[in-house]
C-alpha cells in the first residue's frame, strides 16, 4: 500500500521517465496556485498530492492490460470522463505522451484549467472536449476512465457508444466499488471485477470490458 508522499513519488517515478516527472511537478505547482482561485481538489489533499492524486491516477496504467494480451495500439484513444482537475486524465497524458488522450469536461472553469494545462505542459497527445458527454462525437476508444463522475450504471450507459468489446474500463469508485458492481446485472458482473486501490485501503477500482451482449442492452 502506498501510504506516504515519498512512497507515492517513488512509485510514479518507476512508471515514467524524468521528463514526465518534470511535467507532473509543474502540474502540481499549477494545481496549488489554481486551487486558491477555484476548488479543484479538497485543500487538505494538497499536503498528500502525490499519494491522493498523482499515484492514485498513475496506478491505472498497470491495470489496462492485466490478464489480457492487449497491444499498445488497442489502448488508444484513452477517454477520461468528467476530467475536472485532470485526474486521472492529465496525469496519464503527462506520463504517456505517445498515448492519445481525450478529456471530457462540461464545466467552464474546469475546461479553462484543463486547456491551460494541456498547453503549459505541452501535451500534444491530449485534447479537451469542453462539452457534455452526450454532445461528443462517437468514436471507438481503447480505454475509458472516470473518477467521481457518476454511478456505474450511468457511466456504462452514457459511454456505451464509445465502447467495443476490447474497450477497457478503469473506474476508481472508492468504498462503493464492490456494491455498485454487485447491483449491476449478471451480464455486467461477469466481465468486470474490483481491484484494490494501491493508495487507499478502503477504495476499489472497477475494471473490465463490456461483452457484446451487454453492449446490445445498454
Amino acid at each position: 500500500m502506498i501510504a506516504d508522499e515519498a512512497t507515492a513519488r517513488a512509485f510514479v517515478g518507476e512508471l515514467c521517465d524524468a521528463a514526465a516527472m518534470a511535467r507532473l511537478e509543474r502540474l502540481i505547482s499549477a494545481l496549488r496556485a489554481e486551487n486558491e482561485r477555484q476548488n479543484l481538489v479538497a485543500a487538505a489533499t494538497l499536503d498528500i498530492v502525490w499519494q491522493r492524486h498523482i499515484a492514485d491516477s498513475a496506478q491505472l496504467l498497470g491495470l489496462v492490460s492485466r490478464g489480457t494480451s492487449v497491444r499498445k495500439a488497442e489502448t488508444a484513444p484513452w477517454v477520461d470522463l468528467g476530467s475536472g482537475a485532470g485526474f486521472p486524465g492529465l496525469v496519464i497524458a503527462a506520463m504517456r505522451p505517445e498515448t492519445e488522450m481525450i478529456l471530457v469536461e462540461s464545466r467552464r472553469k474546469r475546461i479553462d484549467w484543463l486547456v491551460r494545462m494541456v498547453s503549459e505542459l505541452e501535451l500534444a497527445n491530449c485534447r479537451v472536449e469542453g462539452r457534455r458527454l452526450e454532445q461528443v462525437e462517437t468514436v471507438p476508444v481503447g480505454v475509458i476512465t472516470a473518477r467521481a463522475f457518476a454511478p456505474l450504471e450511468a457511466i456504462l450507459r452514457l459511454s456505451a457508444r464509445f465502447s467495443t468489446e476490447r474497450t477497457c474500463y478503469l473506474l476508481p469508485k472508492g468504498r462503493s466499488a464492490a456494491q455498485e458492481l454487485q447491483d449491476m446485472p449478471r451480464r455486467i458482473r461477469k466481465t468486470f471485477h474490483v481491484e484494490q486501490s494501491r493508495t487507499d485501503a478502503d477504495s476499489g477500482i472497477i475494471v473490465g470490458r463490456l461483452s457484446k451482449e451487454a453492449l446490445a442492452k445498454l
